[in-house]
């Protein structure tokens, strides 16, 4: 069974920015595409980016492209999410999934705030 732990999170103020982990263990994380979600209060959980197993093909949502990268380091069976530009309205819980495997992550807070 798949692992995954989120770590990064934070509280930051408005313009600021965050790097968010995702550790991945007890899969060929190599192998699999991963995503990044989030999900505010009283929100529906949505898909931030996702990443092939290799990193090439990348996809953002339209809220966040331009302002959010997301890489992956096969090496360390880690991916990343690097979060500039922060608004208030990105404040929620963010979580690693593997859609293919549908494994989650507990998730981090994210609060972006003066």
């Amino acid at each position: 069974q798949g692992q995954l732990v989120e770590s990064g999170g934070g509280l930051v103020q408005p313009g600021g920015s965050l790097t968010l982990s995702c550790a991945a263990s007890g899969f060929t994380f190599s192998a699999f595409t991963m995503s990044w979600y989030r999900q505010a209060p009283g929100k529906e959980r949505e898909l931030v980016a996702n990443i092939g197993p290799a990193g090439g093909v990348v996809n953002y949502a339209n809220s966040v492209k331009g302002r959010f990268t997301i890489s992956r380091d096969n090496a360390k069976n880690t991916v990343y999410l690097q979060m500039n530009s922060l608004k208030p309205e990105d404040t929620a819980v963010y979580l690693c999934h593997t859609p293919s495997r549908n494994y989650w992550g507990q998730g981090t807070q994210v609060t972006v705030s003066s």
